[in-house]
């Protein structure tokens, strides 16, 4: 697993710009709109994500557009399937032993 990608996902930003992108190419002042932080910042979360292999930018004559590389999430989604269905069986085997103990 690549740290750099769970890392740049463990932040709240970083997820809704994720989110954001997943609708979208956008510029980098558009994904700046609506937080409370300054344009800086907000630039330190994008070079995160770039770093990452989730997004990608390019240049657009003075402006800078970023676009999800979604691709690069896939080692997430495994490692959260994983323990999806780890929690789906142990509460499968629950609700059995709760049917057995009621006799239902």
């Amino acid at each position: 697993m690549q740290a750099d990608v769970f890392r740049a996902v463990s932040d709240p930003t970083r997820r809704a710009i994720l989110d954001r992108l997943a609708r979208g190419d956008s510029r980098a002042k558009g994904l700046a709109t609506g937080f409370d932080m300054s344009q800086p910042a907000i630039s330190q979360h994008l070079k995160i994500l770039r770093d990452a292999g989730l997004v990608h930018y390019d240049r657009r004559g003075r402006e800078h557009w970023y676009a999800l590389r979604p691709d690069n999430l896939r080692e997430v989604y495994d490692w959260i399937e994983h323990y999806r269905a780890f929690w789906e069986d142990r509460l499968d085997a629950l609700e059995q032993v709760l049917e057995d103990r009621h006799g239902t």
